[in-house]
């Protein structure tokens, strides 16, 4: 702790004692030692006032400390020393407040330092040596294990490696590199266990740049200028103005002591740290940890909001998008053998597989006798059948791709998706689509940032152009920034900044330079990204992005309270300074006057304590959204099986088309049509009850009925097979009809999903 923190402290222990002893003095019938005790209370807050004042007036800053100062020095050369001893704790108080606020929103580094790699497994003639990471020179050849972090930059001199640079790139899917490729240092191996040269040492290598970005940012960052200072500006010069003029009209000093006690800063003192401190408290009974009034205060001037994408705006890792599968099989068996075989792998494409077929309420099987080939599939036997899953080169050992196939590459392509090939028995029976997909909640969150007045929406990611495309498009982002490494992160809010007030969200340790860089850094902290945690200035406990656009809503809230208590004070104390001017107060009932302004600023304050909006009384409970999410998740199984269907259509037999059209339409009459008048007949009058208003239900219900419409139209089609040509005219028509129920489905689907995100019991 510096010493001019320690200093601190100590004047308001001396504040809080001098003024603790005056009071029981006084009521021990001991004035004059009640008066000692609150001026030894008040002269060392003086003291050190004075010299801070000198201090900042010498590097061009002034505020209302000045205000403080004199009132507390003419408060003790006017005999009123208790006066004096409340504004000195007070004070002292404030600035102990400030420094807590100021030690929370320091950045920690040691997340950052304690994942770079200590050592490096060197080949030194034919034998490995583990050596300390800083003895590591250029040209050296490095043993990087499965699960180690890469100590240094380097190139791959194996024949493939698999590396998890998603702490770097915030790209969330592995990706291979050749023998020759580039592999930077702090990524992970996700792969077998490789070689490779070094081709930076560690100070200069990549991971180490990100920690001193980090540094240089957080030491260039500047504070903002405390809210007070701002007014201080005015009511001083009025309040020495006044006292003077009482002087001058009366000849009275007590009239000029009645004007500097009614004076006393303590709305500008205590104001704007009370309402932001109240705002603080209201942020973290809702998951939001600001670091101290000044992150809250900046929070609430935010004109731009850039985003990260990987698991800021997404969810962070692969999920399942869909399931193609080869003629005559289902989607359904198709992931069922696939999660059922990579349950014996730990591989993050693995866990997202299985989570997938877990969601489908699939029953999976043991697998046995399970080989993996790391970074390129596994092999294993289910129910006494040989079972494939991983890369087209893996399941298909460079034979022939099937037209199936191919178009679910191109499908994958178009996507930005990574796609695992299932077989059995040596055949491929379908490919599982996997990427990285958006929150449940961003939608909302976005909206929510426009309604709180942002007006510059960006995404800057390290995520590929086509992927961070896709992104930006569904969420109507001003603009998106992809490919960017940690340091364009850095200039591209450099840039945004020297237009307006900006905000960087985001959760990665590649994030943590950009973070330190903005006016505010916002975390997503919930799944213990430490290192971005502690470079930002607010943290978002709860694993929600739409607490970001709460933060700011409750920050703009504290702020105008404070600014109506700041002019609230200074209004009321002018009126009691003016009334002391022309006689009407002595000092005595001035200083009166001035308490009850302070208690009125202070609860006044304290109204940032409160959300200031009214939510529906009603809400619904987590187990009914979690019970309507199950639901959701057995259509979008169903809704699989009509793609798969729209697709076998292009190539089936009269009889084929045939067979495959009434599947579809028992499918959508059984499930989807089933599934939409239980919404509108049991969901819906549910929510009804949650909202406040109806209007989006009937849009909602708009779409129901054209499902409903589609549906009737298919039923038509598959009523009139027996008696009609089955030609292409006719198979085209009934895909049409399949795909337009299965589209509309999907997004009606989303669109419920997020009512139901919104609606959720918080």
């Amino acid at each position: 702790m510096s010493f001019e923190r320690v200093l601190r402290w100590a004047l308001v222990a001396i504040a809080i004692a001098g003024l603790s002893a005056g009071i029981l003095a006084w009521l021990a019938g001991r004035p004059d030692l009640a008066g000692l005790c609150w001026t030894l209370a008040t002269a060392p807050v003086v003291a050190g006032l004075a010299f801070s004042i000198v201090r900042d007036f010498l590097a061009g800053r002034f505020g209302v400390d000045a205000i403080a100062l004199v009132s507390m020095s003419a408060a003790l050369a006017l005999g009123q020393p208790l006066a004096g001893a409340v504004v000195a704790l007070m004070y002292s108080g404030g600035n102990v407040l400030e420094d807590i606020a100021i030690a929370r929103a320091e950045h920690d580094l040691r997340a950052l330092v304690d994942r770079a790699p200590r050592e490096a497994r060197r080949r030194v003639e034919g034998r490995i040596e583990q050596v300390p990471v800083d003895a590591v020179a250029i040209g050296d050849r490095l043993l990087v294990q499965a699960g180690e972090v890469v100590p240094v930059d380097g190139v791959v001199i194996s024949d493939a490696a698999v590396i998890d640079e998603s702490a770097l790139t915030g790209e969330p899917i592995p990706v291979a590199r050749a023998r020759g490729g580039a592999i930077l240092s702090g990524a992970l191996n996700a792969g077998a266990t490789f070689e490779m040269t070094v081709t930076a040492v560690a100070g200069e290598s990549t991971y180490a740049g990100i920690v001193k970005m980090v540094t240089a940012a957080q030491t260039a960052k500047a504070p903002f200028v405390r809210l007070a200072d701002r007014y201080a500006l005015v009511f001083l010069p009025v309040s020495l103005a006044l006292a003077f003029a009482a002087w001058w009209i009366s000849g009275d000093l007590l009239r000029s002591l009645a004007v500097l006690v009614a004076a006393t800063p303590c709305p500008l003192i205590l104001a704007a740290p009370v309402a932001f401190i109240a705002g603080v408290a209201r942020a973290a009974r809702r998951g939001i940890l600001v670091k101290g009034g000044g992150a809250l205060e900046a929070l609430a001037r935010a004109h731009t909001v850039l985003f990260d994408k990987t698991g800021t705006l997404t969810v962070g890792g692969a999920r399942l998008l869909s399931v193609e599968v080869a003629p005559g099989e289902t989607a359904e068996e198709v992931l069922l053998f696939g999660a059922s075989l990579e349950q014996a792998s730990h591989h993050v494409i693995a866990g997202a597989i299985v989570q997938a077929g877990t969601e489908r309420g699939l029953s999976l099987k043991l697998p046995e006798q399970v080989r993996e080939t790391m970074g390129s599939g596994l092999r294993g036997v289910i129910e006494g059948r040989r079972i494939e899953a991983g890369s087209r080169e893996f399941v298909m050992a460079g034979g022939p791709t099937p037209e199936w196939a191919t178009r679910a590459i191109r499908r994958a392509s178009w996507r930005s998706a990574l796609i695992v090939f299932v077989a059995v028995e040596g055949r491929p029976i379908g490919a599982l689509l996997l990427a990285d997909e958006l929150r449940p909640d961003t939608p909302r969150a976005i909206r929510l940032l426009r309604e709180a007045g942002i007006a510059r929406i960006v995404m800057v990611t390290g995520d590929r152009a086509g992927a961070a495309q896709a992104i930006g498009a569904a969420l109507d982002l001003d603009s998106v920034l992809a490919e960017r490494v940690p340091s364009d992160k850095v200039d591209a809010v450099r840039s945004e900044q020297r237009l307006h007030p900006t905000i960087m969200v985001g959760d990665g340790i590649n994030d943590a330079p950009a973070l330190a860089a903005a006016d505010v850094g916002i975390a997503l902290g919930a799944r213990g990204a430490s290192a971005s945690s502690e470079a930002a200035d607010v943290v978002i406990l709860a694993d929600r992005l739409d607490r970001v656009g709460e933060a700011i809503a409750i920050a703009q809230r504290a702020r105008r309270i404070a600014v109506q208590s700041i002019v609230a004070g200074m209004t009321l104390s002018i009126l009691a300074m003016l009334a002391a001017t022309f006689g009407w107060l002595q000092p005595v009932p001035a200083a009166l006057v001035q308490e009850a302004i302070d208690v009125a600023v202070i609860l006044n304050a304290l109204r940032a304590l409160s959300p200031g909006y009214r939510h529906s009384g009603r809400s619904m409970t987590a187990a009914a959204g979690r019970e309507l999410h199950r639901n959701h998740l057995a259509l979008i199984g169903q809704l699989d099986r009509l793609r798969s269907i729209v697709d076998a259509l292009d190539d089936a037999t009269p009889e084929g088309a045939a067979a495959l059209i009434a599947e579809a339409n028992a499918v959508v009459q059984d499930q989807v049509v089933a599934h939409e008048r239980d919404d509108e007949g049991h969901v819906y009058p549910q929510l009804a009850k949650v909202l406040q208003e109806s209007h989006g239900l009937s849009a909602m219900s708009r779409a129901h009925r054209e499902i409903l419409h589609l549906a009737r139209l298919l039923a038509r089609v598959a009523e009139d097979l027996p008696s009609e040509k089955v030609d292409r005219y006719l198979i085209r028509d009934a895909q049409r009809l399949i795909e337009a129920v299965e589209t509309l489905v999907r997004l009606h689907t989303a669109q419920e999903e997020d009512i139901y995100e919104a609606v959720a019991a918080r």
